[in-house]
């Protein structure tokens, strides 16, 4: 719960960042304004929040694939899917927010995973996170790639022997690991994901899609709002 309280207080000062293939936009120019005496502006108003996006019918059947891991209960009523890259800072900080969401609606709400490379080391954690899976291990490596996210995810110098290494920590059995994070099964996964992540125009992470709705990049408060009024209308 500390932890989510902090990663709240941080998050509700202004709308979350995330991390994007793109690169980032280049500095504003030196204002140039008069520096004569004017009179104090009005305060800007708070920007709308933008009503979540539908997913068009056809590509609906690319938000969740049979292979795609599934955190709280498989029945629940609503689907929140999260595009992540296990490299990508905002979906670190965004982390224990989705925790609470399965905390808050464990019958309710099934959190399905997607996953981006946008980084360099991300396509091996993303292997790693397969492998583990099999042997039961996925929730709790994500969550400690997530943690120790510095240890192995520079941008700069990315350390995938790093993953293994926290996998191996956990508990996963590593010889096995290595042979199942490189079968054909998982190259599949690897090319249903982005070819997903195109067809549904996935630029950034986390992306978030309720219930066949685009969520629009916000705080934790607007988050959570969207999800408590998509549970109670499915109630």
């Amino acid at each position: 719960m500390k932890m989510f309280e902090k990663a709240l207080l941080i998050l509700c000062v202004a709308t979350l960042g995330s991390c994007s293939r793109q690169e980032p936009a280049a500095p504003a120019p030196a204002s140039t304004a008069s520096t004569a005496q004017t009179a104090p502006a009005a305060a800007p108003m708070p920007p709308a929040v933008e009503a979540p996006l539908p997913v068009p019918p056809e590509l609906l059947p690319r938000l969740v694939r049979s292979h795609s891991p599934v955190l709280g209960s498989a029945k629940a009523r609503v689907t929140l899917v999260e595009v992540l890259d296990p490299a990508c800072g905002a979906c670190r900080a965004f982390a224990p927010i989705v925790q609470q969401v399965l905390f808050l609606y464990p019958d309710d709400v099934r959190v399905v995973i997607r996953f981006a490379d946008f980084h360099p080391p991300s396509q091996e954690a993303i292997r790693v996170l397969q492998a583990a899976r099999l042997q039961g291990k996925f929730a709790p490596l994500l969550d400690a790639l997530f943690e120790r996210q510095e240890e192995w995810a520079s941008h700069s110098a990315p350390d995938t022997e790093r993953i293994w290494k926290i996998a191996a920590e956990l508990g996963v059995n590593v010889a096995r690991a290595r042979k199942d994070a490189v079968s054909s099964k998982v190259d599949d996964l690897l090319r249903h994901e982005a070819e997903d992540l195109v067809a549904l125009k996935v630029e950034s992470t986390p992306s978030f899609f309720l219930d066949g709705k685009l969520l629009p990049q916000t705080g934790p408060v607007d988050f959570f709002d969207f999800v408590k009024r998509e549970v109670a209308a499915a109630k």
